[in-house]
């Protein structure tokens, strides 16, 4: 597979056979700490849930009945504690410890069934949320593979993995715990109140008087209480975003010695967070107890009230102990409910973040992703005519004509910006032009299959990226049933053999960040190797030689020269001195070819080639000069 294949992946992948995600989560995981974003269409998010619940209606039906038993269980239960209470307060001194035992009995086993029905719909559920969030993380990471490249073009690499990781955690965590609270909570709240009305409606009424009040103060609590924890994750935000930049550009922080500023800045963000996070977390902090005073006010009034109306024989002492529990359980789904639903509508607008990627257009691979399909064999490379613009109103290329035979080589060469590797970009399909044809043999590759045409590419980068794994394993990912002999022979065509062999572990180093224990130069060795592992029609460098020593490339060049027989080859080039050899060079200016012919012929001409070249080497003898100067 060519260098194109393996630099497109979202995050890091764990091993060179299979992009996987890392697993993690952001600090803090799924709980809910502050405003979440809201879904924009509840009934359709959770109708596609339902989609990947697959076999597992019948788990989620007999779940929801455990649950009710569960309930049940603990609503019968103060309605015979206070039929306890009775057999000893109302016998005039005489206990019926028959009646006694049978109702002790009673609750030991409701309490009994309560308990293994919970432990069983916890027990069902964790395999059931488990598999959902498998099929749903499975789903997305297939569809991630076979989105066109214009997609993770424009998408932010950082959002695509917050969706893969703490979206889909977030439903894990609501599917698991979070349904079967509210399933449960509703119930409860539901029964009590129905119990509360049938023993004693005016009691209910006055254990109702204070949830008014109570709902007024957190609700004005709860409104600060967001705002504020929307500044916390600001900063908190604006400090990740400064940790991770610090890290990643050390070397320039260090270059400069800005370790002063950045610290001076970091503490600034540090102090806003210190702020904001005590303003959240006190606000936070008053909702438990202004509940808790809310329940205690009901407690007391519903306590006083039931005492009055013993007094006055209209109930039984026990009738008011169940009162006061049910009146404990009534109050209590209303505080877990509230919470609930906020982790609910998280999970729900975090799907909904999932099924928009997976509502993404996939590109038209015409085989199946994975599927072995082998390049083609190219003789005669054209562009005919080709007009391309990322954005309709500006164009990047116009009217590019050229071709290329087996055997040749063509450089294309150009000021930033002229459209140089948006060729490739349409060379591998990962665009298709807007006008003219891009022919293999007279073959227009809009009718090939796009596995095909980048199999029969070997395209090398500028930018290198190799996989957290050995050396062989990142030079294998160019054709994964290759040998280890086959790899071993194609490092020692691309001359990366001897400095593979002086590593630790010879080819089964381990390769980690990317490849920053070996060097520049050494990871485009690297890579280079692995694109011939492909044994591609048409090789390709995209700027490979600009960041490597002139050491690596006298290595690169003299590879170069011995593969590129029999094949394709189009080397867009910076340095000029790389590409004097070329059979065809190609001049791009503002999207257009404005010179094309060999070095000297150009040179010759004395146009915009002769004009890049000696600037070019203008600017490399100042730099000699200014550093013979210094020394």
């Amino acid at each position: 597979m060519a260098e194109a294949r393996g630099g497109s992946g979202i995050g890091r992948p764990s091993h060179p056979l299979g992009m996987a995600f890392r697993p993690g989560r952001a600090p803090g995981g799924p709980v809910y700490l502050g405003p979440k974003e809201k879904p924009k269409n509840v009934k359709r998010t959770v109708l596609r849930m339902f989609q990947f619940l697959s076999g597992g209606w019948g788990i989620l039906f007999f779940v929801f009945l455990l649950v009710f038993i569960s309930s049940l269980s603990n609503l019968l239960g103060p309605y015979l504690i206070g039929q306890v209470v009775d057999t000893f307060v109302g016998g005039a001194g005489k206990v019926d410890f028959k009646t006694l035992n049978y109702l002790l009995m009673l609750l030991l086993l409701l309490y009994g069934i309560g308990g293994v029905c919970t432990f069983l719909q916890y027990y069902l559920m964790a395999g059931l949320s488990q598999d959902v969030v498998f099929r749903i993380r499975d789903a997305l990471f297939h569809h991630l593979q076979v989105l066109p490249v214009s997609f993770f073009d424009r998408q932010s690499h950082g959002d695509l993995m917050s969706r893969m990781t703490n979206d889909i955690e977030n439903i894990n965590m609501t599917i698991s715990q979070g349904i079967l609270q509210v399933f449960s909570s509703f119930i409860t709240l539901i029964g009590a109140f129905l119990m509360m009305l049938f023993l004693s409606p005016m009691l209910t009424f006055v254990a109702l008087l204070v949830i008014p009040f109570g709902f007024l103060l957190t609700s004005l609590v709860s409104h600060n209480t967001r705002r504020a924890f929307s500044f916390q994750q600001n900063a908190f935000g604006n400090l990740n975003g400064l940790i991770e930049e610090t890290i990643t550009g050390i070397r320039v922080v260090k270059a400069f010695t800005g370790e002063g500023k950045v610290m001076a800045r970091f503490s600034t963000i540090n102090g806003e967070l210190r702020k904001h996070g005590i303003r959240a977390q006190i606000l936070a902090g008053t909702v438990p107890p202004l509940m808790n005073l809310m329940n205690n006010l009901s407690f007391l009034f519903t306590a006083v009230g039931g005492g009055w109306m013993v007094l006055r024989k209209a109930l039984s002492v026990g009738t008011v102990a169940s009162f006061l529990q049910y009146s404990r359980q009534f109050m209590r789904p209303i505080n877990e409910m509230a919470n609930q639903i906020n982790l609910l509508q998280a999970a729900l607008a975090g799907a909904e973040r999932v099924f928009e990627i997976l509502d993404v257009t996939p590109e038209e691979l015409e085989t199946r992703a994975g599927d072995r399909v082998d390049g083609t064999e190219v003789n005669h490379l054209e562009f005919s005519k080709i007009h391309f613009s990322y954005r309709p109103e500006v164009p990047v290329l116009r009217d590019i004509t050229f071709d290329a035979w087996r055997g040749k080589t063509i450089a294309i060469v150009g000021p930033t910006g002229a459209g140089k590797t948006t060729l490739v970009n349409l060379l591998a399909r990962f665009y298709d032009p807007d006008a003219g044809k891009i022919l293999f043999d007279d073959k227009n590759t809009r009718i090939l299959p796009k596995m095909m045409v980048r199999r029969s590419l070997g395209i090398v980068l500028q930018d290198t990226y190799l996989f957290s794994a050995t050396v062989r394993e990142n030079i294998r990912y160019g054709r994964l049933e290759a040998t280890d002999e086959e790899v071993e022979e194609i490092a020692r065509i691309a001359e990366a053999d001897p400095f593979i062999r002086k590593l630790p572990h010879g080819y089964d180093t381990v390769l980690t960040d990317e490849g920053l224990n070996i060097s520049q130069g050494e990871r485009q060795l690297i890579t280079l190797a692995r694109a011939l592992l492909t044994n591609p029609s048409i090789l390709i460098l995209d700027e490979a030689t600009s960041n490597v020593d002139t050491r690596t490339e006298l290595h690169i060049q003299r590879a170069l020269g011995r593969i590129r027989k029999g094949r394709i080859s189009i080397i867009i080039a910076h340095r000029l001195s790389t590409i004097r050899d070329a059979d065809m060079i190609l001049v791009l200016q503002d999207g257009r070819i404005v010179e094309k012919g060999t070095h000297r012929n150009l040179l010759e001409a004395g146009g915009a080639y002769y004009a890049l070249y000696n600037a070019q080497f203008r600017r490399q003898a100042e730099l000699r000069s200014s550093h013979n100067l210094i020394e």
